[in-house]
């Protein structure tokens, strides 16, 4: 079974295809290589280091919401 997370993008490297994003506080860089269109402030779902498709704000946030309530979260 995969596992990719909701991510928030904070900051992105057009030239490299980077991006930093924030889950539950926590900033990794991901590649932006398999998505388009993104900008900071989206929603993307994260697995081992690519980000894999631009997902709606209220979707990311409930599913971190469900996150919490099965406390694999802080927040």
């Amino acid at each position: 079974m995969c596992l990719a997370l909701p991510a928030q993008i904070t900051d992105i490297d057009f030239a490299t295809q980077m991006a930093t994003v924030s889950v539950d506080g926590v900033k990794v860089e991901v590649s932006l290589a398999l998505v388009d269109d993104v900008k900071v402030g989206d929603y993307v779902l994260v697995h081992v280091g690519f980000a894999l498709n631009k997902i709606d704000e209220d979707e990311a946030l409930k599913t971190l919401a469900l996150f919490v309530e099965a406390g694999l979260t802080a927040s």
